[in-house]
Formats: C-alpha cells, sequence, structure tokens
C-alpha cells in the first residue's frame, strides 16, 4: 500500500535512512538550490530543510533524486502499473497471457479517484507571500513553484460529458509566485508549454468567454507529482494513473460550484485564469540548461490558498541536465518501455536524451519491413514511423530524429548513445536520408529557432550495410579553408569532427554566413569528408570534454532549417542533401538564450555550509 500523504513519506525515509533534516537556517534564495544541485550530483538522500529563512512551512528537496530511491518510493505498485499500462494499450495482451495480469483488477479499482466531504488541506489559510519564496538561479524573474501539479477541467457544460474527475487533467506547468508585474497575493504566472493538455481546457474557455478555474497542488503523497509529468493519453486522467502508481483511490473534495481540491494535498492555490489578461513571465532557469525569457503568459486569480497543518513544502531544482527531473524520464521509460511497439506499428524502442535537453533529441529504432525482397534496404518504413512519431504527444517536440533500422544490428541499444550514433553514422547516405520541417513547433523553451515555439525539424533515417568505415584520428592531409578563422579540428567520436569556429557575427545586417563560405571552400575530395559530420562549435574543448557537453553543445544551439550545411550540398526536387559532410553549426548565436551560471557569493556560502565543522558536512556537498 503506498503513501497517504507526504509526511507519512517523509517519516518512512527518515526510518530508512534515505532522508536527512537540516535544522540549520537555509535560505530559499538561491543557497538551498544550490544544496540541491549538489546533493542530487552526489547521490546523496532527500533533504528536509526544517528552518527555512523567511518562511514557516519546511521544505522538501531531493525527494526524487536517485532511481533507487524512486522505486522504493512506489515499491509495492511499480509491476501492477506496468502492467496496467500494457493492457491500455495492448487489451488482446490480456487473453494472451491471463495469469501475468491477476492482480490487475485490484490496481484498477486504486485507479479511481474519489469524491469526498472533507480533507486535512483545508484545515488553514494563508496568502501567497507566506508561501516558500524559492528562487533556483540568480536571474529568475522571481521565486517559482517547481513541483506543481495544476489541475483544470474542461469548463464547459457538465452534462457534455466533459467534466468530472475522469476527465480532469493534472500537468506540472510553471507557476510564478512573485515578480514581474503580478499584483501580490492576488496573481500568480502561470506557464504552460505547447502540445500540453491545460490547452484543450483554456481554448474551451475562451470559445466559451469565461475564466478557466484552476487548482494548484504543491506535495501529497509522491505519486501525484509522477502522475503530473507522465505523458498520458489524451483524455485518460492523471488521477486514475496517480490512485495506480500509489496505490491508494485520490480523494478529492467537493466544493459546490468550483473545481475539487485534492484532500491529501500539502497546499492548494486556487483561483482562475482570466481569458482577458496575460503577463509576463520569467525569466527562469530551465531544463534546456539555459534561461527561458519573459514572455506573456496566462495569469492566475487567487482566491484562496489552503494548507494543512503539518504541511510540507516539495520542491526540485531544474537546469542543465542531468538534475532531479531526469528521474521522472527514469521512471517513465521504465514503465512504457514494453507498449512503444503497439503505439507506432515498427518502432521498437525510442529515447528522449536527457543531455541534449529531452525534446532537442530523439532517437528511436524500427525496422524495414515493406520491400523484403529488394536487396540492399534504403530508408522506406523508417519515414512512415518518423512521421508517426512525430504526431505522439511529447514526442511531437522532438527537433533531431534519428531513426534506424533494428533488422541491421538486432543487438543495438537505443540508450547507448555512442555507439547509436557510431551506427547511423556508418550507414547514413546525406544525399537521400535526410528530411526536413520548415516553419513548425520546438519546445517553448528552444531558443535555436526563429520565435517562441517557432523552429525546424530534421528526420536522419538510415538503413542498410555499413557505407563507410568511421575515422577515430585526424588524417594528417586534412586541412581547413585558409583565412577563415575555423581552427582546432578534433576528433569526439568515430567519425565526428568538432570545429572551432570564428564568434557569430551579423554581415550586412543579415545572418552569419562563415559556415556556409567554409563549406564553399571545401570539396568532396577533401580529407574532411572522412568525417561524415562536422560541428561548429564556440569551444572545442569544452564540446569535446564528454558526452554530455557535445549533447548539449550540438542539439541546443542549432535549428536544422538554419543551422544544417553541406560540402557540396545541392537541391534536387525540393529535396536538400549534400555529397561531402554534413556540417551543424552549433555555435551561439544572438537569440540564444543566456545559459545558467550560480552566484559565486551562494557558492562560497554553500562551500562553508559544507566545510568541515559545517552543519551539511558529511553529506557529500
Amino acid at each position: 500500500m503506498g503513501y497517504k500523504n507526504l509526511l507519512e513519506c517523509v517519516h518512512d525515509l527518515e526510518a530508512k535512512k534515505e532522508l536527512v533534516r537540516i535544522n540549520e537556517p537555509v535560505d530559499p534564495h538561491l543557497e538551498m538550490a544550490e544544496i540541491q544541485r549538489r546533493i542530487f550530483r552526489a547521490g546523496g538522500p532527500a533533504l528536509l530543510f526544517t528552518c527555512p529563512k523567511g518562511c514557516r512551512f519546511p521544505m522538501l528537496g531531493n525527494l526524487f533524486g536517485t532511481m533507487s530511491r524512486m522505486r522504493f518510493l512506489f515499491r509495492d505498485t511499480l509491476d501492477a502499473v506496468k502492467r496496467l499500462v500494457k493492457l491500455q494499450v495492448d487489451p488482446v495482451d490480456f487473453l494472451r497471457r491471463p495469469m501475468s495480469y491477476a492482480n490487475t483488477p485490484f490496481t484498477a479499482w486504486h485507479a479511481l479517484p474519489k469524491r469526498v466531504k472533507r480533507g486535512p488541506v483545508l484545515e488553514c489559510q494563508t496568502t501567497i507571500d507566506q508561501l516558500p519564496q524559492l528562487k533556483s538561479w540568480p536571474d529568475d524573474g522571481g521565486a517559482f513553484v517547481t513541483l506543481p501539479q495544476v489541475y483544470t477541467e474542461d469548463p464547459g457544460h457538465p452534462q457534455a460529458g466533459t467534466r468530472g474527475l475522469m476527465r480532469s487533467n493534472l500537468g506540472m506547468y510553471r507557476v510564478q509566485l512573485s515578480g514581474n508585474l503580478y499584483e501580490p497575493n492576488r496573481e500568480v504566472g502561470l506557464h504552460y508549454q505547447i502540445h500540453r493538455g491545460i490547452g484543450g481546457h483554456h481554448a474551451a474557455a475562451l470559445e466559451l468567454n469565461k475564466p478557466l478555474r484552476v487548482n494548484v497542488f504543491v506535495g501529497g503523497p509522491p505519486a501525484m507529482a509522477v502522475a503530473a509529468v507522465m505523458p498520458l493519453p489524451e483524455g485518460l486522467s492523471e488521477l486514475v494513473f496517480a490512485g495506480a502508481l500509489g496505490g491508494r483511490r485520490v480523494p478529492m473534495v467537493s466544493m459546490g460550484d468550483k473545481l475539487p481540491i485534492h484532500a491529501e494535498a500539502d497546499f492548494c492555490i486556487s483561483g482562475f485564469i482570466d481569458p482577458t489578461r496575460r503577463l509576463p513571465e520569467g525569466p527562469f532557469g530551465d531544463h534546456l540548461g539555459y534561461y527561458s525569457l519573459a514572455h506573456d503568459f496566462p495569469v492566475l486569480i487567487v482566491e484562496q490558498v489552503y494548507h494543512r497543518k503539518d504541511a510540507i513544502w516539495p520542491f526540485t531544482v531544474v537546469g542543465r541536465p542531468p538534475q532531479e527531473d531526469s528521474m521522472f524520464g527514469t521512471l517513465i521509460h521504465e514503465l512504457v518501455e514494453s507498449v512503444v511497439p503497439g503505439t507506432v506499428a515498427g518502432v521498437r524502442a525510442v529515447h528522449a536524451v536527457e543531455a541534449a535537453g529531452v525534446h532537442p533529441l530523439l532517437l528511436a529504432i524500427g525496422s524495414e519491413r515493406y520491400v523484403p525482397y529488394a536487396g540492399r534496404q534504403r530508408p522506406r518504413e523508417l519515414l512512415t514511423q518518423s512521421n508517426a512519431l512525430l504526431g505522439q504527444g511529447q514526442l511531437s517536440l522532438a527537433k533531431y530524429l534519428l531513426i534506424v533500422a533494428g533488422e541491421d544490428n538486432p543487438q543495438l541499444n537505443v540508450r547507448d548513445v555512442r555507439d547509436f550514433f557510431r551506427h547511423v553514422l556508418e550507414r547514413v547516405d546525406w544525399r537521400r536520408d535526410l528530411h526536413f520541417q520548415t516553419c513548425t513547433t520546438i519546445d517553448t523553451l528552444d531558443y535555436s529557432g526563429d520565435g517562441l515555439n517557432q523552429g525546424s525539424k530534421v528526420v536522419v533515417a538510415a538503413a542498410g550495410e555499413p557505407l563507410r568505415t568511421l575515422p577515430v584520428a585526424i588524417d594528417s592531409r586534412l586541412t581547413l579553408p585558409e583565412g577563415s578563422g575555423f581552427r582546432r579540428p578534433m576528433v569526439f567520436l568515430p567519425g565526428i569532427l568538432l570545429v572551432e569556429g570564428p564568434a557569430w557575427k551579423s554581415e550586412e545586417g543579415g545572418p552569419d554566413r562563415a559556415v556556409d563560405r567554409f563549406c564553399l571552400g571545401l570539396s568532396r575530395r577533401d580529407a574532411i569528408n572522412n568525417f561524415p559530420l562536422v560541428v561548429v562549435v564556440d569551444h572545442a574543448e569544452f564540446a569535446a570534454r564528454n558526452l554530455d557537453n557535445f549533447l548539449w553543445t550540438t542539439f541546443t544551439r542549432s535549428n536544422p532549417a538554419t543551422d544544417i550545411y553541406g560540402i557540396e550540398a545541392f537541391v534536387r526536387d525540393k529535396h536538400w542533401g549534400c555529397f561531402g559532410a554534413l556540417v551543424i553549426d552549433a555555435r551561439t548565436k544572438p537569440q540564444h538564450a543566456p545559459p545558467l551560471v550560480e552566484d559565486p557569493a551562494v557558492t562560497r556560502r554553500v562551500d562553508a555550509l559544507a566545510a568541515p565543522g559545517g552543519p551539511l558536512h558529511g553529506l557529500g556537498l
């Protein structure tokens, strides 16, 4: 049986020595976040800050900081939930293996939310300024809720069948508590990204010209936070998933004409979105490793702020991955890995690469079954599967999709990024295997495109026998165009050459054409083409230092349509390709958001807390 509430979870983790109390006063302004980042990197315990400066509510960090702790939290339900997820996608599997679903009805019963008349969350009320004011990065626009569970229902008429617990949406969207132009204690920012479930409810409210009621839950049993980030099919309530994962039916307090409230939440901010009002939200240090800048987003008008008597404020810190939110991605992968083949026919596995910021890079293993008699394969069915993947929920935000045929190497592991790149680069033919989508949507947090939510995508589909042997060292004949400002070629992985380019600068009011000239100064006969992929970067040594640096630099700082070049490039029948190496311009551009950098003064304070004799000594900080 899962946890009834967060306090029960805290006591259990403390008894198992998976949680440490920090009784020293710690500042939620930058200090607590830096401690959180360090304890996560160290693989340390959950931290309960009992004396946050300027706040009476204890704060809980790093709750989901290790996969071993994540699995411990849901030890009684994980296997059953995996079976339930698989049954949702492939009901026929129940007929094939009925005994493996022996306890599924019990799990399904727990998945059903229930209405109750009262709950601990309604015991007390407070105001927004009395809540923990967590600020994670120096240039954040204010304090944010970093583990919110934003609850909405379709605002249509109740008899239309679109409202109720089973048709609700629970999502983890950004909530800014202070700063900018928000009226203190009355307004908070509500930032939701493109292709999120709340968007349909908001659109319906705008069509009806009525406010969209919103409840923001904080805390409660850990299953609620996981449910809020779970990419469920549209129309399936996250409350159902939370009940199955938590091993308990989610109790929701009926509130008359207002939205129901999770009875066991620690906090609830209750209000409505004014359909006519938007204000700048942000900046905020986000999971791509940069600040997402200030943009106009909906405003939540606050009516009440409820909390239970023993309330605990859970928080996390996002930033350049991996961070604690990476554990959510790993858990989601474990839960849905077995159902991927039933979602898109022919697709065997997918992997959204965390180090590249999740959405910028998606790897997939598909299959080629269309013409088995045709001898050496070229991508055919892979292109159909690519289109299907880019039409699947959050996968639609992928910017670079690399897909290969599983038949070419049955042992290929989609999560072994190094080996996957080797497999692709051995087989890819840049004359035919690049497929662009221009003027389309990308992640709201990705500033590599030409506007908010605007950019391009590219599919790299590779199938068949290897076409080349990948070089692992620089050939003495390799030269770069003289006087071009390009220098320091470095081999990173087999077949991948990093080249340091000049700083990006506008030319005659237009774009920088340095990489274009670089490619025009080379031909397919030059030794650089032994490397099928060349990546131009600002700092070659940094990008070559490790795989995470390479992935982060290459895929967060490039927009396929504008930043992919090729040696001896051509356009034929509106298809772009190149005879020589593919070149990606991954230099920093003017429209890019600034990267996240910690405050040196805060770093010194945390160093002092972690030093011998300090209150945090011995935690591995």
